[in-house]
């Protein structure tokens, strides 16, 4: 699925309750070769893991200047950055209370260092990718050792 010269990611996010406990989960696709990767919040949002999903893929990579495709079926995030959303609440400083800044600022810093198109696909269809992202933000959102979402308990999300 990916060619040589283009990442191909795969992600989602998943909130038990929304705040509750969630995950995210990412697939990157490169050059023949498939990395998971999934991460559980004790108090979180939906939104904050869909976006934290494509961050952590972002900050997994070891190069800069790739070309990357990001599939995600999250509306929040693809609209983001495609209609330009991001670019106004950055212009603004985040201005009419406009949520998660935290992880927006931290994803805008690394999107700089990369070519990145973002691709709405729908969840919980039939594509397998977006499939096992599911299965990895439930995963990690259910699991037992969850970690802290500093940003949405300082009251950022």
């Amino acid at each position: 699925m990916a060619s040589n010269t283009e990442l191909v990611v795969y992600t989602d996010g998943s909130s038990r309750g929304n705040p509750g406990p969630g995950g995210y989960g990412a697939i990157l696709m490169y050059g023949g070769k498939t990395k998971e990767l999934s991460g559980g919040y004790r108090r979180t949002t939906n939104n904050r893991m869909e976006l934290l999903a494509v961050i952590a893929a972002l900050e997994a990579l070891n190069r800069e200047g790739l070309n990357i495709t990001v599939y995600s079926d999250s509306q929040y995030v693809v609209k983001a950055v495609k209609e330009g959303w991001l670019k106004k609440w950055i212009a603004t400083g985040f201005a009419g209370g406009k949520k998660n800044p935290d992880l927006w600022t931290r994803y805008y810093k690394l999107s700089q260092k990369h070519n990145i198109k973002f691709v709405w696909v729908k969840g919980h269809a039939d594509n397998v990718y977006n499939n096992r992202c599911d299965t990895l933000a439930t995963t990690a959102a259910d699991g037992k050792h969850l970690l802290v979402d500093e940003g949405y308990e300082a009251g950022q999300g």
